[in-house]
């Protein structure tokens, strides 16, 4: 190991200087002042070294061992050098030629003595940073190799140690090792990205998953994933790891946790399940971790669980599989967004909608409207699908090609042409060439087309509007270009947009509000910009597929605390306690989105104004697993604040389904269900105990 050698050369130093000194005091040459003092140093630059040494730990940042041990040798060595260059002149005679050749040779063998090659590396990879430029990745991939960061425990320990040793700086006070640990902390996340773009692992042990079923911390693949308080999802045990470290920051954002639940996210376990059974991966391949059949309890499981005041969320992009589930578009533009892992996407069903071979849908979440749902009508009343088909006729060649940046400035310029027919067809080929191609989501995202695109969403040509939206919304997939949108100013025009569009561009206009929304600081935004108002109009007056879009980018916004606020003004809650009627397939969403309201005083107080209460009930007793989940935890925050609202709980007589769900629910609903009913106890007691005194 690189600390184990230089502290092997700190030793060496001193034992080689040892000789020199002792020839010194046998020879009785002269000590000059300034002698004296570089002898001092050397004292003190020995005691540093020792304190160093036999406080350190293997538990300690391997990075940021190698950096101070490294620093230490080089004060050793170049305080030892100059204590033998001032021998040499301190000699008033020829001294004998064993004395001379020891100091010369010892001199040359501290004048060869180099860096060790890891610190070389990792102060490299440090000035690339302070200098904002590009990390070389063969400097990452030899600090991976060189401190023996080659499993992904070993990075995950880092990552732990680093954060440990800057909370300390930090409680210390100590600026200048502070500056130093922040820059270290940088350098292992960047470590960490390069990991998982460049599937180092997957190279090293055969075993290839999506990067986005890998946990952001341990980078395995995810058998637990549970939700922290700043809406990323990690794998438990990870987490858990990080969290019994004291450690109070999320690993990723670096936003402070303002608690330590960890929610179950559910969605995501049952998208794993889903990719491995499509893969025939027996989950076991895993380098460090047998998942067995940690998943199989979720399959067919088609909503989620919404808790928390989540912000912010880790982005993954869903490519090459089909899903369906109630917030999971699978649509023909190839949706394959971004999803906060906070965002509680609804569960994956393992009956995966199937398509017509000539629109085959390759992506989980996909743009297009005017589709089939489960290969039925739009007006099914199916509630866990949500698939839909292109209905625009081209072929699947044309939708794969690769395009060039010629030809897409080209359409960039048409996009600029007077005539609204030019502006339409470029909008409309550009919408098909980023429809399943990641390729040239980036070609035509660095052409520079998203300013041109978003004029367009203020035509007076619908068609041209739609073309341009969905084009927008296929861009967006495209990690790099969610900032190039945002920064373009694209919120305002996508909601006029929400507000002035025809079907397709409304519900492609919601979706792209969604796929947005997954940026960091991005549901802020958007919260903030009046596009809440224009979703909950939607939400009310769409088309079937345009109240799921607007239901789906309201959910992922809700996750923001401030935006539970907004949509309550909105009123959404009436329309979603309309939409928990079975009838409309949209219960599941409606009871999600309701669950995250109940836990502000003004969303309890409209759930229970507008009659959500009989609803709620309803669904306990006859509704999905998951719809059954979220509607006892709305009934159980209605009744904790508030005895009017457990006493017209009551009276809808939820106590019977309640009882059954607490026997026979998921864990969740089970233990939602128990409080309920030990709430209810406590109340009758409390009551009868007052009757008496």
């Amino acid at each position: 190991m690189p600390f184990q050698k230089i502290c092997n050369n700190m030793v060496g130093v001193l034992k080689r200087l040892k000789p020199v000194l002792d020839d010194a005091m046998d020879y009785k040459i002269p000590l000059h002042q300034n002698l004296c003092k570089v002898c001092e140093e050397l004292d003190i630059c020995v005691n540093e070294a020792r304190d160093f040494i036999e406080k350190w730990g293997p538990k300690m940042s391997k990075i940021h061992s190698v950096l101070q041990s490294g620093t230490l040798l080089i004060k050793l060595q170049s305080t030892s050098l100059d204590i033998c260059h001032m021998i040499v002149k301190s000699l008033e005679s020829p001294p004998s030629a064993s004395v001379l050749a020891n100091l010369q040779h010892y001199i040359q063998e501290l004048q060869c003595l180099k860096k060790e090659t890891a610190m070389v590396y990792i102060e490299k990879a440090l000035r690339e940073q302070r200098e904002d430029s590009e990390p070389c990745k063969e400097n990452l991939k030899e600090i991976i190799e060189l401190l023996k960061l080659t499993s992904t425990q070993e990075l995950l320990n880092e990552t732990i140690a680093v954060e440990k040793e800057r909370l300390n700086a930090e409680r210390q006070k100590m600026k200048g090792d502070l500056e130093e640990i922040n820059e270290i902390v940088n350098l292992v996340r960047v470590l960490r990205d390069y990991v998982m773009k460049t599937e180092y692992f997957a190279v090293k042990s055969g075993v290839s998953f999506p990067p986005y079923f890998r946990c952001p911390l341990s980078l395995e693949l995810m058998l637990d994933p549970v939700i922290v308080a700043s809406g990323q999802t990690y794998e438990r045990q990870s987490i858990k790891k990080w969290l019994d470290h004291g450690l109070t920051v999320c690993p990723k954002t670096r936003q402070r946790l303002t608690h330590t639940n960890l929610i179950p996210n559910y969605t995501v376990k049952a998208m794993i399940a889903t990719w491995c059974e499509e893969n025939n991966n027996n989950r076991s391949s895993n380098s460090e971790h047998n998942t067995g059949n940690a998943f199989e309890e979720q399959k067919g499981d088609n909503s989620f669980r919404s808790n928390g005041e989540c912000n912010g969320g880790q982005n993954i992009e869903l490519e090459k599989w089909e899903l369906q589930s109630p917030y999971i578009h699978s649509r023909s533009e190839s949706f394959s967004s971004s999803i906060s892992s906070s965002d509680c996407l609804l569960a994956v069903s393992k009956d995966v909608s199937r398509v017509s071979d000539k629109y085959q849908i390759t992506n989980v979440l996909s743009v297009e409207a005017g589709g089939t749902e489960n290969g039925k009508n739009n007006n099914s009343n199916t509630p866990n699908s949500h698939s839909r088909v292109d209905s625009h006729p081209v072929s699947n060649s044309g939708l794969n090609e690769l395009t060039t940046s010629s030809h897409v400035n080209k359409l960039i310029e048409d996009l600029q042409n007077e005539s609204i027919e030019v502006k339409s067809t470029a909008a409309e080929e550009l919408r098909l060439l980023t429809k399943h191609n990641t390729e040239n989501r980036i070609i035509v995202g660095q052409c520079g087309a998203v300013m041109p695109l978003l004029s367009l969403l203020y035509s007076n040509g619908k068609g041209t509007q739609e073309h341009a939206v969905t084009a927008l919304l296929n861009l967006s997939i495209n990690e790099d270009n969610k900032p190039l949108i945002m920064e373009a100013g694209a919120i305002e025009p996508l909601i006029h947009v929400l507000k002035t569009g025809n079907d397709g561009a409304k519900e492609n206009s919601a979706a792209a509000l969604f796929s947005l929304s997954v940026m960091e600081n991005g549901k802020a935004k958007i919260g903030r910009s009046g596009a809440i108002k224009a979703l909950a109009e939607l939400l009310a007056s769409g088309t079937l597929r345009g109240k799921k879009d607007a239901a789906t980018a309201l959910y992922n916004l809700s996750i923001f605390h401030e935006n539970k606020a907004r949509i309550v003004q909105a009123g959404a809650v009436k329309f979603l306690v309309e939409l928990t009627d079975p009838a409309d397939g949209m219960a599941d969403k409606a009871v999600a989105l309701l669950s995250n309201l109940s836990t502000i005083a003004e969303g309890r107080l409209e759930i229970a104004r507008e009659g959500g209460i009989p609803s709620l009930v309803e669904i306990v007793e006859s509704g999905s697993q998951r719809g059954k989940e979220n509607a006892a935890s709305i009934l159980l925050q209605l009744c904790l604040h508030s005895s009017r609202f457990c006493t017209l709980v009551l009276q809808e007589g939820a106590v019977p389904p309640l009882v059954a769900l607490s026997q026979s629910g998921t864990p969740r609903a089970k233990e939602k269900a128990q409080q309920l009913l030990s709430h209810f106890r406590n109340q009758r007691e409390a009551a009868t105990t007052k009757g008496k005194s």
